[in-house]
């Protein structure tokens, strides 16, 4: 089924099947071991962006199926969570007589050639709901205009995170079993609890294009490179930090009693997005096109980069915070 994979589509397999067996772990959010949760998607993402992309959608479906009482995941089993919800047509989710089904198209569905499962978000009569569905993708010699999930070909146009393989997804009549209630995928604290461990894996790769410049900074003195190696330090520490802290507090609090799970969630991220922006500029003026040229991980780990952190909504997500703090409940400025 998973013959001639790309890379990381064979590193996510690898990894899910070594998780699967207990070779590896990676501890749910909130159970006490946050942090090397996190320290496991930042590793992942530190080799290779576009594999922690895979694992941490595997992973997050993992975490969200144990919140909202699913179907636990099974060994041989590759999810994703497809839950973008950009402006324009989704899914629709009807009720038969047989159970639900999925129809319409489904955008930034990573790992779409590899996933054997899904968890969707869609439109029912009644609010938007999460379900699970099985793909039926790898492998599948069905005819493209029969019931089930296609890619639709030509939507994944990216160079950064290219290998996430993130297209759009045509779902025609496609079985699903609901997971939790109405709007319960965006109500739950692990939302947000997730929405740390992107920033993880943004740290990683962060980690992974500072690398050529502390190298450069080592092999030899020069005043620039040093400064500009002392601020993305600076920068990679703090965002370490924050990361840190975030981690601690979940486990405090996994069921957001609280109520600063959103709050937490929006400063991580936008520190992250700030930290990566400032890591891409400042590696590249310190050591010029000659690594984004000559240097194939260092400019796939730049390219990456600069694409996954647009998972940040800029000044869309930043004015959410502002609002938060300034007339949210629990604001503690």
């Amino acid at each position: 089924m998973h013959d001639e994979l790309p890379p990381p589509a064979e590193a996510f397999v690898r990894y899910a099947d070594a998780l699967a067996a207990g070779k590896v772990d990676c501890p749910l959010p909130g159970g006490g071991n946050t942090a090397a949760r996190f320290d496991t998607l930042a590793g992942l993402a530190r080799e290779d962006l576009c594999t922690a992309r895979l694992a941490e959608g595997h992973v997050d479906a993992v975490a969200i199926l144990a919140e909202l009482e699913g179907e636990p995941v099974r060994p041989g089993e590759y999810w994703g969570v497809w839950a973008a919800e950009p402006p324009g047509s989704g899914l629709t989710a009807t009720r038969t007589a047989d159970g639900w089904v999925l129809d319409g198209v489904k955008q930034y569905c990573s790992g779409a050639h590899t996933c054997t499962h899904a968890l969707v978000t869609a439109l029912a009569d009644d609010g938007r709901r999460l379900f699970a569905v099985r793909t039926g993708i790898p492998g599948d010699a069905r005819p493209a205009d029969g019931p089930g999930c296609r890619p639709v070909p030509g939507t994944w146009q990216a160079v950064g995170m290219a290998g996430s393989d993130s297209p759009d997804v045509r779902f025609t009549a496609v079985p699903a079993i609901p997971v939790g209630g109405v709007e319960a995928y965006l109500r739950r604290p692990g939302f947000h609890h997730g929405g740390v461990g992107v920033a993880a894996c943004w740290y990683g790769g962060a980690r992974a294009v500072a690398h050529v410049l502390f190298e450069r900074a080592g092999r030899r003195a020069d005043p620039f490179t040093d400064a500009h190696a002392g601020v993305v330090d600076l920068r990679l520490h703090t965002a370490g930090a924050a990361l840190a802290r975030a981690a601690e507090e979940i486990d405090a609090d996994p069921l957001d009693k609280a109520g600063t799970a959103g709050l937490r969630a929006l400063r991580v991220r936008a520190l992250l997005a700030e930290v990566c922006a400032e890591v891409l500029d400042r590696v590249g003026r310190a050591t010029g096109a000659g690594p984004l040229c000559h240097d194939e991980r260092h400019a796939r780990a730049a390219a990456d980069l600069a694409v996954y952190v647009r998972q940040h909504h800029a000044e869309r997500d930043l004015a959410a915070l502002g609002a938060l703090v300034c007339r949210g409940d629990g604001a503690d400025r």
